[in-house]
């Protein structure tokens, strides 16, 4: 097949562009040409700017499918559609266009947000809005033709967040370490060589609809014991409630990356994946994930991690929480 892939140098994009020369697809870029420049050297290569309208190199051409993997607000996806022809659009979506977290097995069929915001400023707070308006604009544009890819929590190899990686360096640095909640919280995540290999696969059957696609509910005990196990370290897991870490000023999320305690993201670990599952999404075992994540860091020469409790607040805190546990006689849980 002849594909277009929008961005497609950095994370998802970058392993999409890799899963579909694997599959022996012709694959062409369209980007800006500023990040990671010397990726894919032999592939062809268009230069243009969406947030400018500049799309002039895509004029006239034809794909058998264009997979765009950096649309964030729908001007993005009303101009790329209106500048190519094609037989089939995937766009890369999101689970954070569903209106509620807080119930666990939601399916593609749980209602998405109804905000409409006229920004095309991406923040925390407009992000799903406007994937739900991208999804508009496909689906207007092309409605017998897209597929929308509501992705979860990505993880694995080139993942710029660090959210997941902060737990498997985190842990091969050894010692007694924060860990959030208890050893059965839930966590949801996506290795993002599977969804890259799952989008291929979608593309080639001319998948239309959307899909939830993200992992099996893991636990994040087991995600701790299999990293200290690979990276055999002696890292000790003393865990920290909601409100110890309110009282110590250590933030869900940012601190303790991929925990939400808040009762309305109960559902944030927990969507519904059977009908991706049923379109032949797989999973590579935990262990996999995690050694390469751990590979791939290890070979950075920047291994500053952009999310994460810095490792002196960290000592900090564990420094209090065992002196308060010394002083009223209540262990401090630690596995």
């Amino acid at each position: 097949m002849k594909i277009l892939v929008t961005g497609g140098t950095v994370f998802l994009g970058r392993h999409i562009v890799k899963a579909a020369v694997a599959r022996g697809h012709d694959v062409t870029l369209f980007n800006r040409g500023q990040t990671n420049q010397a990726l894919f050297p032999t592939l062809a290569k268009l230069k243009g700017d969406r947030a400018t309208g500049d799309l002039s190199a895509l004029a006239g051409m034809v794909w058998d499918a264009v997979i765009d993997s950096s649309a964030y607000y729908p001007r993005a996806v009303s101009d790329l559609l209106a500048a190519v022809t094609t037989k089939h659009y995937t766009l890369v979506s999101s689970i954070s266009v569903y209106a509620s977290h807080a119930e666990p097995n939601q399916t593609e069929a749980a209602a998405v947000l109804a905000d409409r915001p006229e920004t095309e400023t991406v923040t925390g707070e407009t992000y799903g809005p406007l994937k739900v308006l991208c999804e508009e604009a496909a689906y207007a544009a092309l409605p017998d033709q897209t597929l929308s890819v509501r992705s979860g929590l990505i993880v694995g190899p080139d993942d710029p967040t660090d959210r997941f990686t902060y737990w498997p360096v985190r842990v091969a640095q050894g010692g007694a370490m924060l860990t959030p909640g208890s050893a059965a919280y839930p966590m949801q995540f996506v290795d993002v060589r599977d969804e890259a290999a799952w989008i291929i696969q979608a593309v080639e059957q001319s998948l239309t609809g959307n899909y939830n696609v993200t992992g099996l509910p893991i636990s994040i005990g087991d995600v701790l014991t299999a990293s200290r196990a690979i990276a055999q370290s002696d890292a000790t897991f003393q865990w920290i409630s909601a409100t110890e870490c309110a009282d110590h000023d250590v933030a869900p999320w940012q601190d303790l990356p991929l925990w939400m305690p808040a009762p309305d993201f109960a559902g944030f670990s927990a969507y519904n994946i059977e009908k991706a599952r049923a379109a032949g999404l797989t999973f590579r075992p935990l262990e996999e994930t995690i050694r390469d994540t751990l590979t791939w860091w290890q070979s950075k020469a920047d291994q500053t991690l952009s999310t994460g409790i810095s490792r002196e607040k960290e000592q900090l805190v564990l420094d209090k929480l065992t002196s308060k546990s010394e002083s009223s006689g209540i262990p401090f849980t630690e596995t």
